[in-house]
């Protein structure tokens, strides 16, 4: 089912014709009511009822709104007109709102592409873009979008991993074959996925209503977090990843201002044996990798003494 035009026109003229139609019907009963002639009275109701009975067929249009036009059930037309409007009064109409309208999807509950039960959350903004096929494919096509909001924002979640993290780990040594599988196809994450997760659910959302005569204008997510079963955990775990991150970025950093300093001595002919080396090596890895400040220690005698 989907929109057609039909017979609807502009209601001020239709009104303009029905008052002359009354307005004659008025008429002709005083002029026989005067004349003295009854057999003009009936005509003259006639005219009076007919024009009370076209007016049933006047109604008003607001802006984003349409009129789905029904005939004893039967579909016959969609009149998309803002304004004063007039069709056959015998038709049915249904009005359809086309505004812009916003679904929020209170947080759920689902497992990520690697497992993890996650929380997630989504606004979706919609329209009726067919107003016969939401009003006849469907019961109520509000909750529709509703379902179906709530269903497409389970799969999408479902097919992706929370973080990189899981899928560097799954990924790794440790990780199963299926889990590795699970991590090569969902390589964009819900957190650092941005508009590719967003489109991928306005895809998804799009083909489960389009059905319906709705359009998914856009989609943004509004939640997201592990659940509070393994939130405490996981943040534990992000910190513990961030301490070897940065001490891997210290250490590496120390080595090469080591690798500087050596080079340096050896350039100004400072030639040190491997033992004074190794024990200059050893001295600015320690203080350039501490967490505390280095308290000096003055040497005497030789290294071995």
């Amino acid at each position: 089912m989907r929109d057609r035009r039909g017979f609807a026109v502009s209601g001020y003229v239709a009104l303009g014709a029905i008052l002359l139609l009354v307005a004659a019907g008025v008429l002709l009963f005083l002029v026989s009511a005067a004349t003295g002639h009854p057999g003009r009275v009936v005509p003259a109701g006639l005219l009076v009822a007919l024009g009370l009975f076209l007016l049933r067929g006047l109604y008003v249009l607001a802006p984003n709104e349409s009129a789905v036009l029904l005939l004893f059930g039967a579909y016959r037309a969609t009149d998309g007109v803002a304004g004063l409007r007039f069709t056959n009064p015998l038709y049915t109409r249904n009005k359809v709102s086309r505004r812009l309208r916003t679904h929020e999807i209170a947080a759920l509950k689902v497992n990520d592409a690697v497992g993890n039960p996650i929380e997630i959350g989504a606004a979706v903004v919609w329209w009726v873009s067919d107003s016969a096929a939401a009003l006849l494919e469907i019961d109520d096509y509000e909750a529709f979008v509703r379902v179906q909001s709530d269903t497409a924002l389970r799969r999408i979640a479902g097919a992706h991993a929370y973080d990189a993290t899981e899928v560097a780990i799954v990924s790794g040594v440790g990780g199963t074959e299926a889990e590795a599988a699970v991590a090569a196809r969902a390589p964009v994450t819900l957190l650092d996925g941005g508009d590719e997760v967003v489109q991928g659910l306005v895809r998804e959302l799009q083909e489960r209503v389009g059905r319906a005569g709705i359009r998914i204008g856009e989609a943004r997510i509004t939640h997201l977090a592990y659940a509070p079963e393994i939130a405490g955990a996981m943040l534990r775990r992000q910190q513990a990843e961030a301490v070897l991150a940065a001490r891997r970025k210290i250490v590496a950093g120390a080595v090469d201002m080591v690798e500087d300093a050596l080079s340096a001595l050896e350039r100004k002919g400072l030639a040190l044996d491997n033992e004074r080396r190794a024990a200059m090596v050893s001295n600015l890895l320690l203080v350039l990798v501490g967490d505390k400040d280095p308290v000096p220690v003055i040497n005497a005698g030789t290294l071995n003494h």
